[in-house]
């Protein structure tokens, strides 16, 4: 059962603001800026004397080849490379690997559906997604999806087309039937950028049935949007979407089915355009004030109420989605990126706050409960003001639920880039570094982790570097974080 603003604002006043409502709220971090991993070896005492399981894997361990640095113990192997590995077509893999999900595949092999965010007119990029037959939905349009199968063992590695023809393919998100929804993260329309067709739809691609990924058709329902991130509750049917956008800032989407309707393989592309309702998000606070901009939270722990308010015209036709509410009508946050399902909800990731918001920071993540209608703040970094230094954390962008306990979080921010864990005590724990410089000795750049999900059986992490667009799988001993001895 949800809970009104009056309600949400009464039950609030018991136990005080920004606060669960009932039991803990498992947060993430404890306090701005105090994410830090432990020190090799070093265990923590919990509130009852009792000694935590040391966190994480050990240091990380500089990589001979200069690519990627893991703890002891661990290896990787790279699994596609853009302008190395080739696809089965013939043709080379396509660059900028983004959003990634992981799906059983026959005969214990494992099958990954690969974002390629390009953007833009097609002939900007030396690798775009190859137009194959039949898979196209604009032939001006550079980005798309590979599909790529690793057999069990880690030894065969295939890749095909899933869609082409679409653009600044980013995130996305799998669905509990087993297919990938792609997501493009613009607003371009026909005649835009070289476009012969709208963009900043969803599309679903099918890794297991080549067939129904033919004449690929945008699910107009969900919107027309700056698209980054969605996921499907199972349970009720809604999808939520992330919107990375500014001038205004984005919104956080939620969809609801039409009565009847049932989700399955296929099933989102034979809506029409109009179907469901496509809602924005509204938060208030314990007092029942509105909130404009999520930056202004502060405190990992706080704990807004949602609404929910209609989108006037879905598929922006005249005007920006986001750009279609007044002030107070709707709640804004920057760069809403990453989300995952997991522990009955929503984590959605904000990466960075600067001057266009209330208040600036250097990442969030936030945990939305559908049950009780609740948003509340697990993890929050402080402006990072040394990115160059190793082991100093910003920019949550792509995130997983790990069945080893916690999160996983793809660094997007700058300087140095890692993967890394985050439990519900408070600490994080390194899992790795890129080491590959795309700038000079003078002046390095190391390009942002993306497309972090583990195999169905949870023994491999697959993650990408974005720049040049290179699929990693890293294994090693994984094993339980943040449990007690």
């Amino acid at each position: 059962m949800t809970i009104s603003r009056r309600d949400f604002a009464k039950r609030s006043a018991y136990t005080g603001a920004g606060v669960a409502l009932v039991g803990s709220v498992g947060v993430l971090a404890t306090a701005p800026g105090a994410l830090a991993a432990d020190r090799a070896g070093e265990t923590a005492e919990g509130a009852a004397g009792h000694s935590r399981r040391t966190l994480g894997y050990g240091p990380l361990v500089s990589d001979p080849k200069g690519l990627l640095a893991l703890p002891a113990g661990f290896s990787y192997r790279v699994i596609t490379r853009t302008g190395v590995t080739k696809l089965e077509s013939g043709e080379l893999t396509p660059s900028n690997h983004d959003g990634t999900a992981a799906f059983a595949g026959s005969r214990g092999s494992t099958l990954l559906v690969n974002n390629h965010e390009l953007g833009g007119a097609r002939e900007k990029w030396p690798h775009p997604v190859p137009l194959a037959t039949g898979l196209v939905y604009d032939p001006a349009a550079a980005g798309g999806c590979t599909v790529v199968e690793v057999a069990g063992r880690g030894g065969h590695v295939a890749e095909w087309v899933g869609i082409a023809g679409t653009s600044t393919n980013c995130a996305g998100g799998s669905t509990p039937w087993g297919t990938w929804l792609t997501c493009e993260e613009t607003e371009d329309k026909a005649g835009k950028n070289g476009m012969t067709k709208d963009h900043g739809y969803v599309f679903e691609v099918d890794p297991k049935d080549r067939r129904a990924c033919r004449d690929p058709r945008p699910v107009k329902a969900l919107g027309r949007y700056a698209h980054e991130a969605v996921v499907v509750d199972p349970k009720r049917g809604h999808l939520y979407l992330t919107e990375d956008a500014s001038g205004p800032n984005g919104l956080f989407y939620r969809w609801t089915p039409p009565q009847g309707f049932e989700h399955g393989r296929g099933r989102l592309r034979t809506l029409a355009d109009e179907a469901g309702a496509l809602e924005a998000f509204k938060c208030f606070d314990s007092g029942g004030r509105f909130v404009d901009d999520l930056s202004r939270a502060t405190e990992p722990g706080t704990v807004y109420g949602v609404d929910w308010v209609e989108v006037p015209d879905r598929d922006a036709k005249s005007v920006s989605v986001r750009k279609q509410f007044k002030d107070g009508e709707v709640t804004r946050a920057r760069k809403l990126e990453g989300m995952w399902w997991g522990d009955g909800g929503v984590y959605v990731v904000s990466s960075f706050a600067r001057e266009e918001s209330p208040a600036q920071h250097d990442g969030q993540v936030w945990f939305y409960n559908p049950r009780r209608r609740t948003l509340t703040l697990k993890v929050r970094f402080g402006v990072n003001k040394t990115p160059e230094r190793d082991g100093a954390l910003d920019g949550p962008d792509n995130i997983t639920v790990s069945p080893y306990g916690g999160l996983v979080i793809a660094e997007d921010g700058n300087g140095v880039q890692h993967l890394f864990g985050a439990v519900d005590d408070g600490r994080t724990y390194p899992i790795a570094r890129n080491e590959l410089n795309i700038g000079s000795a003078d002046k390095p750049e190391y390009s942002e982790f993306t497309g972090v999900t583990f195999s169905p059986d949870g023994c491999t992490l697959f993650a990408n570097i974005q720049d040049p667009g290179i699929m990693l799988a890293i294994t090693g001993p994984w094993r339980r974080q943040g449990t007690r001895d």
